[in-house]
C-alpha cells in the first residue's frame, strides 16, 4: 500500500512537472511570436514610411518640373538647378515659408507689404547662427519660381551681374559651383548638396534642350 501511494505521488508530480513545462514552453512560443510579430510590424512600418516619402518626393518633383523647364527656356536657368534648389530651400515644400507663403527659395525682400519676418539659419564666421529674416510672400509657387529665375538673371540691387556664372554654366555641376562662388547661399556645403540631390533624383534629364 505505501508503494502504491509513492507511485501515485510520483505520477502526480510528473504530471504537474509536465504541465508546468508545457505552460513554460507555450509562454516562450507566445513571447517569441510577439517579438517576431513586433519586428515584422516595425519592418512593415519602415517600408511603408519609406514608400510614402518616395511618393511625396516624386509628387513634388512632378509638381515643379514643368514650370522649371518653362523658366529654363525663358531665362536660361537649368531646370535641374531650379528643382534641386526648391527641394533644399523648401524641404520638399514642407517648410513654413513654403507651405504658408509659397516661397520655395528663401528669397528675401524689404517691403513689409509683401514680406514676412521669420527665423532662419545662416552660416557666419564658421558657425551656424539663427537670425530673423524678411522673406518674400507669394500667392502661388510658380510666382516664387519665376522670382527666383529673375533674381539669377537680374542679380541683386548691389550687383546686377552677381549670378551670371550660374546662367552661363554649361551643366548642373558647373552651375552648382557657381551658386556657391556667386554667394547665393552661406552654407559651405551648398554645392555638394545641390549636386547630390540632382544625381539622386536624376534631375539632369530635365535639362535636355535648355543649353
Amino acid at each position: 500500500m505505501p508503494q502504491r501511494k509513492n507511485n501515485t505521488r510520483r505520477r502526480r508530480g510528473k504530471a504537474k512537472y509536465n504541465q508546468t513545462l508545457i505552460i513554460f514552453l507555450t509562454a516562450l512560443v507566445l513571447i517569441g511570436a510577439g517579438i517576431f510579430g513586433y519586428h515584422r510590424y516595425q519592418e512593415y512600418r519602415q517600408v511603408a514610411q519609406t514608400e510614402q516619402v518616395a511618393t511625396e518626393h516624386n509628387a513634388f518633383v512632378k509638381k515643379v518640373a514643368p514650370y522649371a523647364i518653362y523658366l529654363g527656356k525663358e531665362y536660361g536657368v537649368l531646370p535641374s538647378i531650379t528643382i534641386a534648389q526648391a527641394i533644399l530651400e523648401s524641404d520638399w515644400g514642407r517648410s513654413t515659408l513654403a507651405k504658408d507663403y509659397n516661397n520655395y527659395f528663401g528669397v528675401k525682400g524689404t517691403d513689409p507689404n509683401n514680406t514676412k519676418v521669420l527665423q532662419t539659419k545662416e552660416y557666419t564666421n564658421g558657425q551656424w547662427i539663427t537670425i530673423n529674416g524678411r522673406f518674400r510672400v507669394y500667392s502661388d509657387y510658380r510666382e516664387s519660381m519665376k522670382d527666383h529665375a529673375e533674381l539669377l538673371v537680374n542679380g541683386t540691387t548691389w550687383n546686377s551681374q552677381q549670378y551670371q556664372q550660374v546662367l552661363h554654366s554649361k551643366d548642373y555641376i558647373e552651375a552648382a559651383v557657381a551658386l556657391q562662388t556667386d554667394g547665393y547661399a552661406t552654407d559651405p556645403g551648398y554645392t555638394t548638396k545641390i549636386i547630390r540631390v540632382i544625381q539622386k533624383y536624376n534631375l539632369k534629364k530635365y535639362d535636355e534642350g535648355i543649353k
